[in-house]
């Protein structure tokens, strides 16, 4: 009885299926996105960060005393913070008129042309025999000190005005009252020249060999990103640190356009290798499988896995030295649950 009823659920369940075989698809296709391998320029970096530093400055302290007077910009006003100024520019007048009659500056400049003229007078009359060499030499003496005795009265007065000595910004003026007394060695200004930048950075001791004088890099600003600016390795230390296990290198920043400000936290890219033409992808679509590196790429709609060899490399990306060919259909999204023969279907 259980057997009859079997053949008749049996030939019951035949029937309703229109009398044909039932086949169920238990393939599974994948949805991903490919891009085509193409030959590109890689650099592989090392990265390090570091403060800014102004390549030139300078404190501007009173070389003597005097009466405070604040020299003028070219908009004719006042010196301000963030004003430029050059080596012709007075930033300070320090007035004081015992120093200025003191040094005799018009008396010494007149007794200078006259020793120079007596010299000159003595030289003819010695070629001619009309004096002797002792009487040369004494007027020759009198010249030199007095030129001399006008030098230092030259300087004495150049003291009375506080200059920089290049071409810069000033960062920092303290205030003091208009006319008042300003004491020697006290601190006028401070001027940095910017236009180039330096930096002191530390870098692993892996990379000690790789980071070379000259080396090229490029230094950014994690609030102006939008700004990228190149320099050079001057100087690299050729020990590593007991304690950090890192070495010193010293890097200088053109910043012509005086962007990048002394102080800055920057972070520098040094680039180490380069190539123009070689095949680059993205790091993160590499797999890791049994210790090697795979991508899968696309051929007749099913996903293919290719064990690659890698070269240069950098934090975002990687050159392939084996296992890709240009045109090869790389797969850059939607690699993470593939396998080999895996059917995909691809998408924008």
């Amino acid at each position: 009885m259980k057997k009859l009823l079997f053949v008749l659920v049996t030939g019951v369940f035949w029937l309703a299926c229109g009398g044909n075989d039932v086949e169920i698809d238990t393939s599974i296709t994948v949805p991903v996105s490919v891009e085509d391998v193409k030959l590109k320029p890689i650099e592989e970096f090392i990265e390090t960060t570091g403060t800014a530093r102004a390549l030139q400055e300078v404190e501007l302290v009173a070389q003597t005393d005097g009466f405070y007077r604040l020299g003028k910009n070219a908009r004719n006003r006042p010196f301000t913070l963030g004003d430029q100024v050059s080596p012709a520019d007075v930033i300070v007048y320090l007035d004081n008129p015992e120093l200025e009659n003191n040094t005799k500056i018009e008396s010494q400049k007149l007794n200078l042309d006259i020793s120079k003229s007596e010299f000159e007078k003595q030289q003819a009359l010695y070629e001619k025999g009309g004096v002797t060499l002792r009487e040369l030499k004494n007027a020759e003496q009198a010249y030199i000190d007095a030129k001399y005795n006008y030098d230092n009265a030259h300087i004495q007065l150049t003291k009375l005005k506080v200059q920089s000595p290049f071409r810069g910004v000033i960062v920092d003026l303290p205030y003091f009252t208009p006319g008042t007394r300003v004491s020697t060695n006290a601190l006028i200004a401070k001027v940095m020249n910017y236009e180039k930048l330096y930096m002191d950075a530390s870098y692993p001791g892996k990379h000690l060999g790789r980071i070379k004088v000259d080396q090229m890099v490029r230094a950014l600003n994690y609030t102006m990103t939008e700004d990228t600016l190149l320099g050079r390795v001057t100087q690299v230390s050729p020990a590593i640190d007991s304690e950090t296990r890192t070495f010193k290198a010293s890097i200088e920043i053109d910043n012509p356009e005086w962007k990048f400000r002394p102080g800055m936290f920057i972070k520098v890219e040094t680039i180490v290798a380069h190539k123009d033409s070689a095949i680059v992808i993205p790091k993160s679509i590499i797999v890791q499988s049994r210790g090697a590196k795979r991508v899968y790429i696309v051929e007749r709609s099913a996903a293919h896995g290719r064990r690659i060899v890698t070269g240069l490399e950098n934090p975002t990306h990687v050159e392939v030295v084996e296992g890709l060919q240009v045109d090869d259909r790389l797969i850059v999204k939607g690699y993470e649950t593939l396998s080999d023969q895996t059917k995909v279907r691809i998408i924008r």
